[in-house]
């Protein structure tokens, strides 16, 4: 037996939070992270930020990949965030966001402990090689 077929999928929940009704996009990088061998688990629209810490923890997941487009981003983030830290899931997740995001929140978003924003127009390749080479898995 290989070491290859004893190491795991890559574990990702893809996830809509807040009141944003737009979930195209959520459900192609689902689908292409599906396609790359990834297990996927698709939150469903309007969460909570409390809901996806809960999936995230119970699911035991190695990439969090938040879709927002209704600008509430610096509020609902931050909250997924500190959810994910009291429940000690913050280092051992890959933390990503997808959506409409401005330039000058990047880097804030970024300091609280996201890996990277993809914007719309990021080719599904460039996303799906971030996951291999930052995912932690074992």
């Amino acid at each position: 037996m290989s070491a290859d077929s004893t190491q795991r999928a890559i574990r990702c929940l893809i996830a809509k939070v807040g009141l944003d009704g737009h979930d195209r996009g959520a459900q192609v990088i689902a689908r292409a992270f599906r396609d790359a061998g990834f297990e996927v688990v698709y939150s469903g629209l309007h969460r909570a930020p409390e809901e996806i810490v809960q999936a995230a923890v119970q699911e035991d997941v190695d990439v969090l990949g938040i879709s927002i487009l209704s600008g509430a981003h610096n509020t609902l983030v931050p909250k997924i965030i500190d959810g994910l830290e009291s429940y000690g899931a913050l280092e051992d997740t890959l933390i990503l966001v997808g959506g409409i995001i401005p330039e000058e929140d990047k880097s804030a978003l970024k300091e609280l402990g996201v890996a990277e924003i993809f914007g719309p127009g990021t080719p599904m390749e460039e996303t799906v090689e971030f996951v291999r080479n930052n995912a932690g898995t074992e």
